[in-house]
């Protein structure tokens, strides 16, 4: 599997309008078929930090993601919200292994 997980922080004034479309996104993901998992988690000290945990069967399903109307929406609707740029790291599971996981997601 390939994990992507995405640190984010918003300006405190956008934190609502960006939970509701971070939601309205990982929505939009789970539809994909190369999707296994999308988390979204929000900070309980500071809630304009968000974390995005992402689950994709392989690096290509990732890219495919990133072309998707609903991703492209979503990212050019929150580009001016951001307190700081998003910062993501991607990794490669070693458990749960790939055969680990439900074959439907």
């Amino acid at each position: 599997m390939y994990v992507v997980c995405v640190r984010v922080h918003v300006k405190p004034e956008h934190a609502a309008a960006f939970a509701a479309a971070i939601l309205e996104n990982a929505r939009g993901t789970r539809r994909e078929p190369g999707n296994v998992r999308f988390d979204v988690l929000r900070e309980e000290s500071d809630p304009a930090r968000f974390f995005l945990y992402e689950v994709y069967r392989s690096a290509d399903d990732f890219a495919a993601h990133q072309k998707t109307p609903h991703y492209l929406a979503w990212r050019e609707r929150v580009t001016d919200w951001m307190a700081e740029p998003r910062i993501g790291v991607k990794h490669t599971s070693l458990f749960p292994a790939d055969a680990d996981w439900p074959s439907g997601g």
